[in-house]
């Protein structure tokens, strides 16, 4: 019979514990390497890859335009996540490490080592052995990172950007919802940073949109009439900061027919709505199959309810990510000749319209014409210090009636745009009625709520 000495036995039967430690470390190696080929992936896309991603409206394409519009909370939540997996992968490795190397094999190379100079002590021996097991784990673990965790995926993601940004679409933006907190206070950190950097840094050119908004008063202000003047001018120096989710009219607002009515009823909502373009939708409004242009129902006003008004309906449907700027939606308008698009969220699913007119609002304020109600903005001013406002009002618009500054509840605000979804960020459940939430100097109460959305709000001003 044949006989295996220990060290043999050891080599082809490894501990079950060290198997599967070693079974984790490649598993995190290859999680370190995508995450690691992401970062490169997402953020060597060209304007050539997001136009073609646009094109395709896929899911995945959907969700790389939408994480195109995050880039401080993507690039903190791959760091993030590739930090988690590295530490992971040094606490396996020492594991790994002590199961497949016997301790007392680092005691005799101490020894060997100590003896070089003298006669090795118990003291000398200890650390030397602790020394030589350190430097094992963090040479091999650091060659094994940056190898087949950085440097190999990222040339890889460098040639197959858009393949591995696919791939990756919806693992990051799992970990973008799982890691959201985290990111959120490392990006408002950094934020934070500079903005100190900026005002502190000696010659420095990098001026705080609150400094252009004073010296802007200051330059305009003194001339007569001004106010005007000044409002477009503030608004055109944070017009590129703006997104779509902003400035848009919500699903609930939006005024489109089923495909399947009749063109009698189809006529009866044109009338009652007096908009000029109509969004067509199958079943439901997450389902656009297109746009309407009333104009071309002039010629068919007298056809009967069979008409079949369908053939008239545009289908080059325009979609866009609710974080997209709306500077660069203004360029789009005009390279593509459009007014009106349908905006989508994270998940595919319509959340409203955006139009050339909102943006054009954005800049030079409200435009009125004669199918414009005469308020637009639904709320009470109870006195010049308390305002009763719809929890739908958008914190842009609470901002303009208050007379403060848009960015005034930036830092508590989070992804909301409304007044309702700042109260649902501040106390991260739905308040009940009488309920009162302190920011700052402002106060909110809570007037009207049901089971699913906060109804009414209201907002009292400081008492200067």
């Amino acid at each position: 019979m044949y006989s295996f000495s220990p060290a043999l036995l050891l080599l082809v039967s490894p501990p079950l514990e060290a198997f599967f430690g070693i079974s984790g470390i490649i598993l995190l190696l290859i999680c370190s390497a995508l995450i690691s080929g992401s970062e490169v992936a997402f953020f060597s896309l060209t304007p050539n890859d997001f136009d073609r991603l646009e094109q395709e409206n896929g899911p995945n394409s959907q969700r790389i335009l939408a994480l195109k519009d995050k880039p401080r909370r993507l690039l903190a939540t791959i760091l993030i996540s590739n930090n988690f997996i590295n530490i992971a992968i040094v606490i396996l490795s020492e594991f790994v490490l002590m199961k497949v190397i016997p301790p007392d094999t680092f005691s005799r190379w101490a020894a060997s080592i100590t003896s070089l100079w003298g006669e090795p002590g118990p003291e000398r021996v200890e650390y030397w052995s602790w020394l030589i097991g350190f430097l094992i784990t963090v040479v091999g673990v650091t060659f094994l990172l940056v190898l087949f965790g950085e440097v190999a995926p990222k040339v890889y993601a460098k040639i197959n950007n858009v393949r591995l940004a696919r791939f990756m679409a919806g693992p990051i933006t799992f970990l973008l919802r799982v890691l959201g907190p985290l990111s959120n206070t490392l990006v408002n950190s950094t934020r934070v940073i500079e903005r100190r950097l900026a005002t502190t840094a000696p010659g420095g050119s990098l001026a705080s949109r609150e400094d252009i908004d004073e010296a802007i008063e200051l330059t305009v202000s003194q001339e007569k009439d001004a106010g005007q003047d000044v409002d477009i001018l503030k608004s055109i120096v944070k017009f590129g900061e703006v997104t779509v989710k902003q400035i848009m009219s919500s699903r609930v607002d939006v005024v489109a027919v089923d495909f399947r009515v009749s063109y009698h009823e189809l006529l009866k909502v044109v009338r009652e709505s007096g908009y000029s373009r109509i969004p067509v939708y199958e079943n439901d409004f997450d389902h656009v199959t297109g746009v309407l242009y009333v104009k071309d129902l002039l010629g068919h006003l007298n056809e009967d309810n069979d008409f079949e008004w369908q053939e008239l309906i545009h289908t080059d449907v325009y979609y866009v990510p609710e974080a997209k700027k709306i500077n660069d939606l203004l360029k789009e308008f005009q390279q593509e000749h459009l007014h009106m698009a349908i905006v989508v969220d994270e998940y595919g699913g319509s959340s409203g319209i955006v139009t050339l007119e909102d943006i054009m609002e954005e800049v030079i304020g409200e435009i009125k014409d004669e199918f414009d109600d005469e308020v637009e903005v639904v709320f009470k001013k109870i006195d010049d210090y308390n305002y009763l406002f719809e929890g739908k009002t958008l914190l842009n618009d609470v901002c303009r009636i208050i007379g403060i500054d848009t960015n005034s509840f930036d830092e508590a605000k989070g992804e909301a745009d409304s007044l309702a979804g700042l109260i649902l960020e501040l106390t991260g459940i739905i308040p009940k009625v009488d309920t009162e939430i302190p920011y700052n100097q402002f106060r909110f109460k809570i007037v009207s709520v049901n089971r699913r959305r906060i109804e009414q709000i209201l907002l009292t001003l400081p008492k200067l």
